[in-house]
């Protein structure tokens, strides 16, 4: 029997968050949630993921500063990290690979191609 794969999304929006709930466990997806950098820290402290679905702008630690805090400790060094936001400038999006993003989607989403990224980056 396959592991299901366990996805924590972050994002500030409880809109977006139920959309990507919703759009995730059709998909055969574990979806945890946060609603910012501080609220994933915390709960990623604690918990085991295969994947970070973040988004940018948030309060308190953005999708950003959230990268770089995973990135610097060992233990999240190989996870995916998506970046799921409305920025779709070059700029940011070198900012996030920088940081150490996985990938990159522009929302609104389609379903589909971000169940389609979630799986590329977990197999």
């Amino acid at each position: 029997m396959n592991k299901t794969t366990r996805i924590l999304t972050v994002d500030d929006s409880a809109s977006m968050r139920a959309l990507l709930l919703h759009a995730l466990t059709s998909s055969g997806f574990e979806v945890a949630q946060a609603d910012d950098g501080v609220a994933a820290l915390e709960w990623l402290a604690l918990n085991e993921v295969d994947v970070v679905i973040t988004d940018i702008n948030m309060p308190r630690l953005d999708g950003f500063g959230l990268i770089e805090r995973l990135r610097a400790g060992d233990r999240h060094q190989d996870r995916p990290i998506l970046v799921l936001t409305t920025e779709s400038s070059d700029e940011k999006k070198q900012r996030a690979r920088n940081a150490g993003a996985t990938g990159w989607i522009v929302k609104p989403f389609d379903p589909e191609k971000l169940a389609t990224a979630v799986r590329r980056v977990t197999h």
